[in-house]
């Protein structure tokens, strides 16, 4: 069985079922390795922000909504990150960005670890965008 590379919290995924739900379409994130708010999580909804050849899909969220939940990385960032286990959290306050969690008064933020040896192993594959 392979070892996903994302995962959401629960508190992270109540927000993303009431995004869902008060947005009407389905959502991805895109983190893309920036500054400052460019190294957040960004959330949006699908079709909002466009993926390209310079991005990875991590995988896929399934926090409960209608269909699950895209995760996409720059490459340049990926291969900084290519080693670390993702979990997408939230925390009160407010991100300068785009995301559309700004309003609710919550922003995502990453929770990151290093895999085991053991689960470096056995990841699951990243596609290109």
């Amino acid at each position: 069985m392979s070892v996903a590379r994302i995962a959401v919290t629960d508190a992270a995924a109540e927000l993303l079922r009431k995004l869902r739900e008060s947005h009407g379409k389905p959502l991805m994130f895109h983190q893309s390795g920036g500054c400052c708010d460019g190294s957040a999580p960004m959330c949006f909804t699908q079709g909002t922000f466009l993926t390209g050849p310079a991005d990875v899909l991590l995988g896929r969220l399934e926090p409960g909504t209608p269909e699950p939940v895209p995760v996409w990385i720059s490459q340049a960032q990926f291969q900084y990150w290519s080693h670390t286990h993702i979990t997408i959290d939230v925390t009160p306050g407010r991100g300068a960005g785009f995301s559309i969690e700004g309003p609710t008064g919550m922003r995502f933020i990453i929770r990151s670890r290093i895999f085991t040896d053991e689960e470096s192993q056995d990841l699951e594959p990243v596609s290109a965008g």
